[in-house]
């Protein structure tokens, strides 16, 4: 992995976390308890934890392709992989996007922003080399939302 990817990364990731943390802990003002039960906390903290499923599940699955010390690249299959090439991005999105709901400040929705902005293309990028390198690559595959993209 080239170091201006690593570097980025870090760059995006601190930023990220320097704006929510800035806002939370100096702009805002505190949540009242009633906002534990406002459509955009539920509907938020729902998506936030699905999405984190299918992130954890699917990077574990991808994990798992490489069990008992298999060298190579696999067609990873079962769950979501079966409708999509990367669930483990979608899941991102959908966790962030549940987070900027949750939370309903600006600093939240740029993450969520910037993160789909980061991961769409390369869910896209991530398909198109899954069709190059296996020609029985599933036709069916979408790259990232089911159905959709």
């Amino acid at each position: 992995m080239p170091w201006l990817i690593i570097l980025l990364a870090l760059f995006f990731n601190f930023s990220n976390g320097f704006f929510n943390g800035y806002w939370f802990g100096s702009l805002s003002h505190a949540y009242p308890i009633s906002w534990f039960w406002s459509w955009q906390f539920i509907v938020g903290i729902i998506l936030f934890f699905i999405g984190m499923y299918i992130n954890i599940s699917s990077d574990q699955a991808l994990l798992n392709l490489r069990k008992g010390g298999k060298k190579g690249y696999y067609i990873p299959h079962g769950a979501l992989f079966e409708k999509i090439s990367s669930p483990n991005l979608m899941g991102e999105i959908i966790e962030w996007s549940g987070w900027a709901l949750m939370s309903w400040c600006l600093s939240a929705f740029s993450f969520a922003l910037w993160t789909a902005a980061n991961l769409i293309p390369r869910a896209l990028d991530h398909h198109r080399w899954y069709h190059r390198y296996f020609p029985d690559y599933p036709k069916g595959r979408k790259a990232l939302f089911p159905g959709v993209l």
